[in-house]
């Protein structure tokens, strides 16, 4: 049986920013009865210079470990491969304490056989730092693996406060994904109506949207658009950026950030929605 005929989203169409996980959340989706937009936004490509990243992994074993993404500890493990570092990368990952902020990390030091001894409640750097607030920080060695649209001093400053002596590594680099016509197609059909919900999954997604929009005049028009549409975020990192950007989400997973529930949360959302328009109310949320 068809199920884009018969599930929760059929008759709907999703537009997808996400890269490197797309075929996977699209048939996810669809598997939900969606017709799915893809527009891949962003790239993912390592440091272009591998030195610094070289360098960093020379350091290893640290006191503390904190991995700010999943993409991140990846392409550490990559570049260990590539230079001849594995043994001691691994060996590196079982000494330090790994704190890790959100599921993503966790999933994966899962794959390499390892798992997380810390991570904080609210997986954002306020939940971060309030988590490490609780311990002891000082003459402690941390490293620190940074992401492209965040060098986030605010943390490794709270480091230093601690006594901590904070070491970060950026390990990969964001890159244009599909070329300026196709987001500004991909706005277009928004305005057009012909979209019914965008599921962002990470903030860079965000900001490349709101690029384009800006440099083709069409940021006030993506705005009024987003607003009346129904906007998914994956986790609250996410939504922060929305907001930053003057749009709120409408839907978001409850409390586990990964792309199975944020697909569970949609599919819920416009049942809801049908339920609440059959019994003649408003969509909570919608405006």
């Amino acid at each position: 049986m068809d199920t884009r005929s018969t599930g929760p989203l059929a008759g709907r169409r999703i537009a997808l920013p996400e890269t490197r996980e797309l075929d996977r959340l699209a048939r996810m989706f669809e598997e939900q009865g969606a017709e799915t937009l893809r527009c891949p936004l962003v790239a993912i490509q390592d440091a272009p210079d591998p030195a610094p990243v070289r360098e960093w992994l020379t350091r290893f074993p640290f006191d503390d470990l904190v991995l700010f993404t999943g993409e991140g500890l990846r392409r550490l493990h990559g570049f260990a491969l590539r230079f001849g570092f594995e043994p001691s990368f691994l060996d590196g990952l079982q000494a330090a304490r790994k704190i890790t902020r959100g599921p993503k990390p966790e999933r994966a030091l899962r794959e390499l056989g390892f798992k997380s001894d810390v991570r904080p409640e609210e997986p954002t750097t306020g939940g971060l730092i309030a988590t490490l607030s609780g311990f002891d920080l000082r003459g402690r060695r941390v490293g620190v693996q940074l992401y492209p649209s965040s060098p986030n001093p605010r943390f490794t400053d709270f480091l230093r406060q601690a006594g901590a002596e904070p070491d970060p590594v950026l390990p990969y680099v964001y890159a244009s994904a599909a070329d300026d016509d196709r987001v500004v197609e991909l706005i277009d059909r928004m305005a057009g109506g012909t979209v019914d919900a965008i599921a962002f999954t990470s903030s860079p997604q965000v900001q490349r949207l709101f690029q384009v929009a800006a440099a083709t005049r069409r940021e006030e028009a993506l705005r009024t658009v987003l607003r009346r549409m129904q906007i998914a975020a994956v986790g609250p990192v996410v939504a922060d950026e929305l907001r930053r950007q003057d749009v709120e989400a409408t839907i978001t997973p409850d409390r586990s950030y990964f792309m199975k529930p944020l697909v569970s949360a949609i599919a819920a959302a416009f049942s809801d929605r049908l339920q609440g328009l059959s019994a003649g109310r408003l969509f909570p949320g919608h405006r």
